[in-house]
């Protein structure tokens, strides 16, 4: 057996293999638990917001309707999409704030028994 196949062996033994789950893992996962509630929302409330502005500037420019209507709607709308925008920050930080709250025991909890491991 050369060495390509004697790795390739290997590979294939770890795949099946029983993972252990280390503190550090358990951290990790309690670390991702306390803020990917705030990224996903505010990604996605961000991206909506986003689009509104950009169908107001739309509607403003008369790309869409041609007219005075049209004009004064888009400058709502994209005043309207532009504030949300703006109030997503402070959103995240709030959701932000009560992840942390929430797993905050157990991740200073774990941190200090694996500092004090080493």
């Amino acid at each position: 057996m050369n060495n390509n196949e004697r790795k390739y062996v290997e590979k294939v033994l770890n795949k099946f293999e029983e993972k252990k789950v280390t503190k550090l893992d358990e951290l990790r996962k309690l670390d991702r638990k306390a803020t990917q509630g705030a990224t996903v929302f505010s990604a996605i409330f961000g991206s909506i917001w986003t689009l509104v502005f950009g169908f107001g500037m739309c509607l403003a420019m008369g790309i869409i309707a041609p007219g005075i209507i049209p004009l004064v709607a888009g400058i709502l709308v994209g005043l309207l999409g532009m504030l949300m925008m703006g109030v997503n920050y402070p959103i995240y930080k709030a959701i932000l704030k009560r992840g942390k709250a929430k797993y905050e025991a157990q991740i200073k909890a774990l941190s200090e028994e694996i500092l004090s491991q080493n």
